[in-house]
């Protein structure tokens, strides 16, 4: 049946597109970004998904004020860039994979998760970045795409436990899904940055080299961390961890199988006004 092989961690910087989609990947300040990620090109190419379930967030393109789902999960057919003001990017449209979806809403929405269905939506930087890191920039995406969007934008936001534990709902979803299909959950956003304020630019290394050590290592003690140490230490941008914590929850460890095979690990500083980070864990 399906299962999960593996979990991708990923910033999901907007200027990262923007270097890509303007030719800037070659200039001196973001060579060091793109080549930390050349081995994971060449490893999706080595173990390619049926299926991409990806965990982000949307930056009020899909959604605004006006209404807030804390999680939505994309059942459409197909998923267009988003338009964030200065045109939508110049990459391919995203084909979802609506059967499968549709099970996991309602697998997960039977374990007593409330999830926000949605039918139709463009995707924004936070997807289509991702996307672009692992694999580049081709006429079309290598497999389909599931989009779920989790508000960490607007408070209250959800708590680290509370996505690890999704995390597990969905990897009960995934594996009682009636057709062989291997599937990788990525988890995107982060590392720590702020946008706004006193301490806009905010950049820690340390605390940000500790969160993917413990990501590794103890992520049910790393799920138990409250909303203000990701404030107070990664800034009011670095509660998008928790949004990794899903992609963590839904790994076969948690549910007494191996520790995962760490394949990759990268972490850049600075990349536009925050960090980079990027790891990859294999379930054996």
């Amino acid at each position: 049946m399906a299962k999960i092989t593996a979990s991708v961690y990923t910033s999901h910087v907007p200027a990262i597109g923007a270097a890509l989609d303007l030719g800037k990947s070659g200039e001196p300040y973001w060579q060091p970004v793109f080549k930390g990620y050349d081995y994971s090109k060449q490893w999706l190419k080595d173990n390619p998904p049926d299926v991409i379930f990806l965990v982000y967030n949307d930056h009020a393109t899909a959604f605004s004020l006006e209404m807030i789902p804390t999680f939505a999960i994309g059942t459409a057919a197909e998923f267009t860039p988003a338009d964030e003001g200065w045109g939508p990017r110049p990459v391919p449209k995203v084909i979802g994979h609506p059967e499968l979806a549709a099970h996991i809403a309602q697998s997960v929405i039977q374990q007593d998760f409330d999830l926000t269905i949605v039918n139709k939506m463009d995707v924004d930087h936070g997807l289509t970045v991702p996307l672009s890191l692992m694999c580049g920039q081709p006429q079309a995406w290598p497999c389909p795409v599931i989009p779920f969007a989790v508000n960490v934008v607007q408070y209250p936001v959800p708590s680290g436990r509370r996505c690890f534990e999704l995390g597990k709902a969905i990897r009960k979803a995934v594996e009682s899904f009636d057709k062989p299909l291997n599937v990788q959950i990525w988890g995107t956003g982060g590392m720590s940055h702020q946008l706004q304020g006193p301490r806009a630019g905010l950049i820690n290394r340390e605390f940000d080299n500790a969160f993917l050590d413990q990501l590794i290592a103890d992520p049910e003690g790393l799920a138990s961390k409250p909303h203000i140490d990701y404030v107070r230490e990664a800034g009011s941008e670095g509660i998008e961890l928790v949004m990794w914590l899903i992609a963590r929850g839904a790994m076969a460890d948690v549910a007494g199988g191996p520790a995962p095979k760490v394949a990759h690990r990268f972490y850049h500083v600075p990349a536009s006004n925050t960090a980079v980070g990027h790891l990859i864990l294999e379930n054996k």
